[in-house]
């Protein structure tokens, strides 16, 4: 059987151990008074304060473990190799991962645990390490690479966010990230304040995605279609045009790139408490999101189509 050549990851390739280590020194003096993410709500993490995130340094995760329902470049034959850290930053409404992120069903784990996780997921043949919701956690996540990359860690890491991201933390994760995957979920500040919680999302997810961008570039396969470096963005269609979905693509196209890889979701069902807000109590219909797909594929997002299809297959 063909193997592709494995790409060495960034934290290997650009970085030293020394390197690594300065940065994990900086992301934990951002936990003292917490500004890790947007909302520098300044709580003192290192003292068991919990954030607005409702996190203090104790990494608790939901699960870890092969994945195949993400994007093909991720999944590969092996699957990505994801962890999915309880809490978050953003309080959607519509959350579908809610027992994770708002209800924070999980449970802790070590600096060195979550190290074990990543080679564990490695050892059974995961194409990357698949961090999901992993914002407020960023400082251990970094100490954790460390301890892995002693022990043998070297395939990309994914940072798979809510786009709701600090770009100083974004800055400290240069050459650490391989592959960047954040959502962009409204252009409208008005509807991701009153259904995430969110008031400055557009300005924020804006400077972010650049800066993501800047660093990775756009996506790069291997021989085998293995992403292996650079940016997958997701937009999920939701009802009503609550999403704003034209204005997100057109960022995208004129201030991205329009070689970007963009997977525009139409799997929006009402979950956790959207069935408690007319706008939000209804699946997206068809024409809804095709007229999205259409309008990134018009404005020349030619690597859309891959990915629409892949979710039309691995939902029929």
């Amino acid at each position: 059987m063909l193997t592709a050549m494995r790409v060495r990851p960034s934290y290997l390739s650009r970085l030293t151990l020394g390197e690594l280590e300065l940065r994990a020194a900086q992301f934990r003096e951002l936990m003292r008074e917490c500004t890790v993410c947007p909302r520098e709500c300044g709580a003192r993490r290192l003292n068991g304060q919990y954030g607005v995130c409702r996190s203090t340094d104790q990494v608790v995760i939901s699960s870890a473990g092969p994945h195949f329902g993400e994007e093909a470049p991720l999944v590969g034959v092996h699957g990505s190799g994801t962890i999915f850290f309880t809490s978050c930053n953003l309080k959607c409404l519509f959350c579908q991962n809610y027992d994770i992120s708002q209800l924070r069903a999980g449970h802790p784990i070590s600096i060195r645990q979550l190290a074990q996780q990543m080679l564990w997921l490695q050892e059974l043949g995961c194409h990357n390490i698949n961090l999901v919701t992993p914002t407020h956690c960023t400082p251990q996540i970094v100490e954790a690479v460390i301890h892995a990359v002693g022990l043998g860690l070297s395939i990309p890491i994914v940072y798979n966010c809510g786009g709701y991201e600090s770009v100083q933390t974004l800055k400290l994760l240069e050459d650490i990230v391989d592959i960047y995957m954040p959502d962009i979920k409204y252009s409208d500040d008005e509807h991701a304040r009153k259904f995430s919680g969110a008031k400055d999302y557009w300005e924020v997810v804006q400077a972010a995605v650049k800066e993501m961008h800047r660093q990775v570039g756009d996506l790069e396969c291997d021989s085998h279609g293995i992403a292996h470096r650079g940016l997958l963005i997701r937009h999920l269609v939701l009802p009503n045009g609550i999403a704003g979905s034209k204005r997100v693509l057109e960022f995208v196209a004129q201030e991205v790139s329009l070689n970007s890889y963009v997977n525009v979701m139409g799997q929006y069902h009402p979950s956790y408490r959207a069935g408690e807000v007319p706008e939000l109590n209804r699946r997206i219909t068809s024409a809804e999101h095709t007229e999205a797909t259409g309008y990134a594929l018009a404005l020349g997002l030619h690597r859309v189509i891959e990915l629409a299809q892949h979710l039309w297959l691995s939902q029929n």
